[in-house]
């Protein structure tokens, strides 16, 4: 096999693979276990990292999440608060508190504000269901106890679910 041959083939399988990845990471339609919620509740799997909006008796759209990470996970029920395009952060004080240098507001837009293009606000509590701008860190325990998304799976969602839904965290 002549090194073109080898390299075009090769090349050709790690598109493969990206788009493989990228394909699972997408929402998808699934059949679901999860009869005992509502249509139109949020059910966060975190041992999964999976987010589930729950459409009938029976099917769901999957989402994958990164979650909190070891010592800031949480599992409840409560409802969306609040729904924000682009919001400017404000670190927590536990996250001040271990990261001192950060900014006390990252303004919305910014490359470098962790809600990425959409947050949904949970009430009771300094948690929310956001995007991101780290896709690498979906899939993950890489949170303070936020439900993270990929920017377009959090503008999908966002577009589907009104202030008032119904979220319950999981272990």
């Amino acid at each position: 096999m002549s090194m073109r041959i080898a390299a075009a083939l090769a090349a050709t399988i790690g598109v493969a693979l990206l788009i493989s990845t990228a394909a699972e990471a997408r929402p998808e339609l699934v059949g679901t276990h999860l009869a005992d919620y509502s249509p139109g509740t949020i059910v966060v799997k975190t041992s999964e990292r999976r987010l589930y909006l729950i459409l009938d008796n029976g099917h769901a759209v999957r989402y994958p999440v990164g979650v909190g990470k070891a010592g800031k996970q949480w599992a409840g029920t409560t409802k969306i608060e609040g729904k924000y395009l682009n919001p400017a952060w404000a670190p927590p004080a536990e996250v001040k508190r271990d990261k001192p240098d950060i900014p006390d507001v990252i303004p919305g837009g910014s490359p470098r504000n962790p809600m990425g293009v959409a947050a949904m606000t949970l009430a009771g509590g300094e948690y929310a269901i956001h995007g991101t701008n780290v896709p690498g860190s979906i899939g993950g325990f890489v949170s303070y106890g936020c439900i993270r998304m990929l920017n377009d799976d959090i503008t999908d969602l966002y577009g589907r679910v009104s202030i008032g839904t119904t979220v319950v965290v999981t272990r």
